[in-house]
């Protein structure tokens, strides 16, 4: 349908420890907006590594996500720290972030919101409901908010 088709390609880093849970959540995103481009992180450090070209991104020619869904719960260095690192970095706080997490615990979401996080979703258990709360995300995100553009950013 028209009204949620995206006006242009938008750029998504999905930021999780489950190789299932990356691909269902791609497949969600991808049946609603087969246009957009999703890039994935493992963990935080990943994560952290890809927004600041280090580690193995050193060189590539990526460019910065237009929007990071995030878990909270990672090894290495998990979500929470990610977003308080992501938000304190004056070259990265303005990509929003929306935490995409199995929690529901009443701590992580104030922690998540205090600590930036654009918005705060608990993870559905099945895909036909992942399914629409990617088509929600993707409706709002790429056709209600007006997101930074990276490309002017130097």
């Amino acid at each position: 349908m028209t009204d949620q088709t995206p006006q242009k390609t938008i750029h998504i880093l999905l930021v999780d420890d489950d190789e299932d849970d990356r691909y269902l959540t791609r497949e969600a995103f991808h049946q609603h907006y087969p246009a957009s481009r999703i890039s994935f992180a493992e963990d935080g450090e990943d994560l952290l590594d890809f927004l600041n070209y280090k580690g193995r991104y050193v060189g590539s020619s990526h460019t910065l996500p237009e929007l990071i869904l995030l878990d909270l719960n990672m090894p290495r260095k998990d979500g929470r720290e990610a977003l308080r690192e992501i938000k304190a970095s004056e070259q990265l706080r303005h990509i929003p972030i929306v935490v995409l997490t199995t929690s529901d615990a009443k701590d992580d979401i104030e922690t998540s919101y205090f600590n930036g996080a654009n918005s705060f979703i608990t993870k559905p258990p099945t895909f036909q409901r992942l399914s629409e709360v990617t088509k929600a995300i993707g409706q709002y995100w790429f056709n209600v908010v007006t997101v930074c553009d990276h490309e002017d950013d130097d």
